[in-house]
């Protein structure tokens, strides 16, 4: 037997918080390596602080098992994968390295939407798929349910499908065998030039840049210079290794193997994740496509509380982005908030996971501005494309010819009881209803396209809110579309506030005017002259309030005498008032930033 023919390669997809990682780590204690950590920690691969304690896979990752079988020995390469929808992109990269699937269902959650969304994934990269139920220890599990959710939504039967506790570690033993008999070997010829793929990468600060990669042709060894093809540029190969999960080194990568390698690359930019590696000396015919690089979908401002903070904030993006380059950035500057980043993340999630790493790696406290998204803008005086990404890149609405928003189709799958709940609150963030399929007796799947900046606040609570945690979300960008977007400007005595500008919809301007206008009065101390609270678009204004003045007692020391000495007194205050509020600037505290973001 070749030794590609004892090599499996396969990942674990599933929805978010259905125990991919558990799984994971029970096959790491069959294949013996559980016992070398001695149960200290569970979640092994999910190695870093927030996956740990927010129990969500963020990174994929990659490990090597040995398995006896049959009295044969096999390597098994197990990438774990992200279930949540906002890394979907280290899914469809971490498929790319592989010839087979495990799709792990929650036996009492069901089949749900970002499980539709992995399978769909799955089948695109012809992967031989091996259906599991996870979880059937648990009281509330509905094994049943399962079966008829899989046949009907995937067309499984129910003696295909594989019954685990990963926990208990029930039926762990006898998935893995079924790795090893039903997912093919790696095809692919040790003879042929080096033909590999670059699916992932981390940064190493002494290292530079390490190189995950899936070989499908040939050999690769320490000494040898390779070409990134995409890329078009030569490196040597300094390092070789195999995840164990911690890095074993080794001499070589033959076809069919997954490891890493390390070229003492320096900068990040240099290299594109999905480009082929090959031998800078025989190099293969043909490059595989590549990866559709992922665009940011979600925009916000990053600032610190502090000003002085600001030098300790850029090299934190800085690092942190070479360990996650799906984020961008580019230096900011709000008036109010003084000097920060703009920067462009893949969803909610991904946001809130960057904010936490610079705040907790970095120990940084951090103001991020409300989120946003891209709008497209067609202008009159060049015919040209603008992108804008925040309300101060805005053009004058004069030079303004059409405008266009993003939209995405999302699938929420819920209880039949949802239905009602979720079509009214979908028709209210402006969705246009497509279809619904019903996913087993109990179940079913809605489809709408919606606007994107209708979701990035608040839709995935509000669903969950309606449903009683039930229902599960998942989208995919669909393009862009024709909209009326304008630019609400907050006026503190008839100055400009650019820290509360912002993109609205024409048809709910008003309506989100008026809450910030309401909401600043509220939040802003009186001060020693009167402060006008204005919400206007351009020229006009759409909601106004004031906050009153602080009154002194002028006339207190005026003991009876004439009228005309105490009207004196109060027009001399009135015009004293009048000077400081032309003169002064409205103190706005830092909490008032915070309460409107959240708004």
């Amino acid at each position: 037997m070749k030794k590609e023919d004892k090599i499996r390669n396969f990942c674990i997809i599933a929805h978010i918080d259905h125990g991919k990682s558990t799984l994971a780590d029970r096959f790491l204690d069959l294949a013996m390596i559980g016992d070398s950590r001695k149960k200290k920690e569970d979640q092994v691969l999910d190695n870093m602080e927030l996956e740990k304690e927010r129990g969500i896979t963020i990174k994929a990752k990659a490990v090597r098992l040995t398995l006896e079988c049959e009295g044969k020995d096999y390597i098994l390469n197990l990438i774990d994968t992200p279930g949540h929808v906002d890394f979907a992109y280290e899914v469809t990269r971490s498929l790319k390295g592989c010839e087979g699937a495990i799709l792990l269902v929650d036996a009492s959650q069901g089949v749900e939407a970002q499980t539709v969304a992995n399978f769909n994934l799955a089948l695109e990269a012809d992967l031989t798929i091996i259906p599991v139920i996870n979880k059937i220890d648990l009281p509330g599990a509905n094994v049943e349910r399962c079966y008829d959710q899989f046949f009907d939504v995937f067309g499984f039967k129910k003696d295909e499908i594989s019954l685990v506790s990963s926990k208990q570690g029930i039926g762990v033993k006898e998935l893995l065998k079924r790795v090893i008999k039903e997912i093919p070997p790696p095809n692919g010829d040790k003879d042929k030039p080096l033909k590999s793929v670059l699916f992932d990468s981390s940064y190493d600060p002494y290292r530079g840049v390490i190189l995950f990669l899936r070989v499908f042709d040939g050999k690769i060894s320490v000494g040898d210079n390779i070409l990134l093809m995409h890329q078009n540029k030569i490196y040597r190969v300094e390092d070789v290794g195999v995840f164990l999960p911690q890095p074993g080194k080794k001499e070589s990568l033959c076809c069919g193997e997954v490891g890493y390698i390390g070229c003492s690359i320096k900068d990040p930019k240099e290299i594109d994740v999905g480009d082929t590696i090959t031998s800078a000396v025989n190099p293969t015919d043909s490059a595989f496509d590549g990866y559709v690089k992922m665009s940011p979908m979600v925009f916000c401002g990053v600032f610190p509380t502090s000003p002085k903070d600001y030098p300790l904030l850029r090299p934190a993006i800085e690092k942190l982005n070479l360990s996650d380059s799906s984020f961008t950035y580019e230096q900011d500057n709000l008036g109010a908030l003084g000097y920060g980043f703009r920067c462009g993340f893949l969803g909610l999630l991904h946001m809130e996971i960057v904010q936490e790493r610079l705040e907790r790696e970095y120990a940084l406290d951090l103001i991020l501005t409300s989120p946003n998204v891209m709008y497209k803008i067609k202008t009159t005086k060049d015919d040209k494309i603008k992108y804008i990404q925040s309300p101060h890149q805005f053009p004058d609405p004069s030079f303004i010819d059409e405008m266009y928003e993003p939209f995405i189709q999302a699938t929420i799958v819920s209880p039949v009881e949802g239905m009602d709940p979720l079509c009214e609150l979908s028709k209210s963030k402006r969705g246009e209803f497509i279809k619904m399929n019903y996913l087993g007796k109990d179940r079913l799947s809605i489809v709408f396209d919606l606007p994107l900046s209708e979701i990035v606040a608040d839709f995935y609570n509000k669903i969950k809110s309606l449903t009683k945690g039930y229902a599960s979300f998942d989208y995919e960008f669909i393009g862009y579309r024709k909209t009326e977007i304008v630019k609400i400007d907050i006026l503190l005595n008839r100055k400009k506030s650019d820290a509360f500008s912002m993109l609205v919809h024409k048809e709910k301007s008003e309506f989100r005017a008026r809450l910030v206008v309401d909401r600043l009065k509220e939040l802003i101390p009186r001060q020693m002259y009167e402060v006008n609270i204005q919400a206007a678009i351009g020229a006009k204004i759409i909601a106004s309030s004031r906050v009153s003045a602080l009154k002194k007692n002028v006339t207190a020391k005026c003991y009876g005498g004439d009228i005309s000495r105490k009207r004196k007194l109060w027009e001399k205050q009135k015009q004293g008032k009048k000077k400081m509020k032309l003169l002064g600037n409205v103190s706005v505290p830092q909490s008032a930033f915070f309460e409107v973001l959240k708004l």
